[in-house]
């Protein structure tokens, strides 16, 4: 059966929380108000635009802020941003390996487009998977599975990389191995959600261990 490694994009494969960060900032304090980390972490990190902005800006057009918002964004990320540490270097070894590969977001088509263009891998990836354009998007676990289906692998057969709490829910109900990127939030918080391992980044001394679940060498 053929082998697949699912990826998140925000968070997962670059670091972009600070650039968000100051998007949302800027947004607040155009309306007199001030963007915390609490509120930052509570209702924004991994919860989708279109969710997030009716409670945040009452009575304003949510399509309309999100599209503002991720524009500002786009404007912020420049090419030749360097991806999550240890990326390519397991990309590449995928690839040696015949593992598939998918990036599974609820960024919007052109946004992950851009973020994968900026840090050099738009080419690597066989399965683009946007949140939007599923039925539901993250926390439910069918975007996945939307990935699971394109690639032809099952989910035993799959491990997926996440770093926010609804990502990795929804990661969790896929049936894939949930492995947490600590990039925003700590061990205890990813495990708490559904992480079934969590790593630094790419580079983690337990990512190997984590992998050769595929490699049928370990199963934890």
């Amino acid at each position: 059966m053929a082998k697949a490694l699912l990826f998140d994009l925000d968070g997962t494969l670059l670091i972009s929380d600070p650039l968000h960060y100051a998007v949302f900032a800027e947004m607040f304090a155009e309306r007199g108000q001030e963007l915390t980390p609490a509120i930052y972490e509570s209702r924004i990190h991994g919860h989708h635009n279109l969710d997030t902005f009716p409670g945040l800006f009452p009575g304003e057009d949510p399509q309309a802020l999100s599209d503002d918002k991720e524009a500002r964004f786009r404007d912020r990320l420049a090419h030749g941003t360097k991806p999550m540490p240890g990326a390519a270097e397991l990309l590449d070894q995928a690839g040696q390996r015949g593992w598939r590969l998918a990036v599974v977001t609820n960024a919007p088509r052109v946004n992950a487009h851009h973020m994968l263009e900026a840090i050099g891998l738009a080419d690597r990836f066989e399965v683009l998977v946007i949140g939007d354009e599923c039925a539901r998007a993250k926390p439910d676990p069918e975007p996945y599975q939307a990935a699971m289906r394109r690639l032809g692998v099952t989910p035993a057969d799959c491990i997926a990389f996440e770093d926010s709490a609804g990502g990795m829910r929804a990661a969790q109900r896929s049936g894939a191995y949930p492995v947490g990127i600590r990039s925003g939030l700590p061990h205890d918080r990813l495990v708490e959600a559904g992480a079934r391992a969590t790593i630094r980044d790419f580079r983690d001394d337990a990512l190997p261990g984590i992998l050769a679940r595929l490699g049928g060498e370990t199963t934890p």
